[in-house]
């Protein structure tokens, strides 16, 4: 069923700020942890956990939920897989103890764990096939403004009212899109929707893409952990210079998101490789020249941007190379990310602990450079396969 376009371009919105919603809801403990250690008497470690095991679950549960609910009406799973973070994050905010807490946030992120992989192919279902990568950065604006409004704004609403007053706030803004979603999305099945399948399938390219995703968000998160203690050790920032740098981190995680979105559907392979190089450049200089500050300044502004384009355009490629189902290849691209992300926070951890925190600039950027070699390596592979001469590709065109 094909949606009426100001329909469409709602339910879109809806579907963005479930992903606002679900990124703000995943981070927000780690701007509360005092708040909410000091209220339930929990050491801050054990708070940290909340976060921990969320993605934790996220990694392990995306693929299974996938598999599970690959036959259902889209609509239905959407609206169940919202109405579990409704519900869940409602208790959060009632939760009495640090266990209930705890068993609501793994609810939650139980519920993300589909919706990632569920809420791409959905989202393009309601365009034509040709605006799939526009239609996806279109969905990740709600990603990119969790760290610029969401996070900050629920932080200090946290601090002022108390750290259950923003999971209340999170809890209206799930319910209204769950809502919308359920009242505007078609009623599809899954097998009638093409964008359930791959554009171009290709088990190969969609390996290759698993392994950049996971090593170079590895190299990114080894950084960008740590991105507070580089400030204030190498860069010299003060503590209140903080909260400004970090937001232009999020205002070039913005700009990237707008413009990755669109050159996607015209150059898909190239507006992955871009980023990450743009990312290792990033790092580098900032090993290099950390010290300065409006360098620094310049650099984080610039990772930001680098990354949240490489996520758009991860998510874009996995539709169009998935070897079989859509649901099933986001499930195992958001299992990549979520890997990257724990493991990048402990290369990082292990490096502060027994060298500098102006290493984990460096071997971010040494990992950031290999997941780009993994990536250039792959027309390549798809040369060898079709017998297509060198000469013939464009480097900046598709391969696919």
């Amino acid at each position: 069923m094909q949606l009426s376009s100001r329909r469409a371009n709602a339910a879109l919105v809806f579907l963005g700020v479930s992903t606002f919603s679900f990124v703000t809801i995943e981070v927000l403990p780690i701007g509360l942890l005092t708040v909410i250690a000091g209220d339930l008497q929990r050491s801050r470690s054990q708070v940290g956990l909340l976060v921990t095991g969320y993605a934790a679950v996220v990694v392990l549960a995306s693929l299974p939920l996938a598999r599970l609910t690959q036959r259902l009406p889209r609509r239905l799973v959407l609206s169940g897989t919202l109405g579990v973070l409704t519900v869940a994050t409602a208790l959060s905010a009632a939760a009495p103890s640090y266990e209930l807490l705890f068993a609501a946030r793994l609810a939650v992120a139980l519920s993300q764990a589909l919706f990632w992989s569920i809420a791409p192919p959905i989202a393009t279902s309601l365009f034509p096939p040709e605006f799939r990568g526009r239609v996806v950065a279109r969905l990740a604006i709600g990603t990119a403004l969790a760290p610029i409004l969401g996070i900050p704004l629920g932080t200090w609403l946290g601090e002022q009212a108390g750290w259950r007053v923003p999971f209340l706030v999170m809890t209206v803004l799930g319910a209204a899109a769950c809502a919308g979603t359920a009242v505007l999305l078609p009623r599809t099945e899954v097998q009638d929707s093409p964008s359930r399948r791959g554009s171009s399938p290709d088990l190969r390219r969609y390996v290759v893409l698993l392994i950049t995703s996971a090593v170079g968000v590895t190299g990114f998160l080894t950084f960008n952990t740590y991105v507070t203690p580089f400030l204030l050790d190498i860069s010299k920032f003060s503590s209140d210079a903080l909260g400004p740098m970090l937001l232009a981190s999020g205002a070039g995680g913005l700009a990237g998101t707008l413009i990755v979105g669109r050159v996607l559907d015209r150059y898909p392979w190239g507006a992955t490789v871009v980023p990450l190089g743009l990312i290792t450049v990033g790092l580098f200089g900032l090993f290099a020249l950390g010290q300065l500050k409006v360098v620094t300044v310049v650099l984080i502004g610039l990772i930001g941007l680098a990354f949240s384009g490489l996520a758009v355009a991860t998510q874009s490629r996995t539709l169009q190379v998935a070897p079989g189902s859509t649901d099933l290849a986001s499930a195992g691209t958001s299992s990549a990310f979520n890997v990257g992300i724990a493991a990048g926070a402990f290369v990082g951890g292990a490096l502060i602990d027994h060298t500098s925190v102006r290493a984990v600039a460096l071997v971010g950027a040494l990992l950031t450079a290999a997941a780009a070699l993994v990536m250039l390596s792959e027309p390549l592979v798809a040369r060898r396969r079709s017998g297509v001469p060198e000469s013939e590709h464009d480097l900046c065109e598709d391969p696919a």
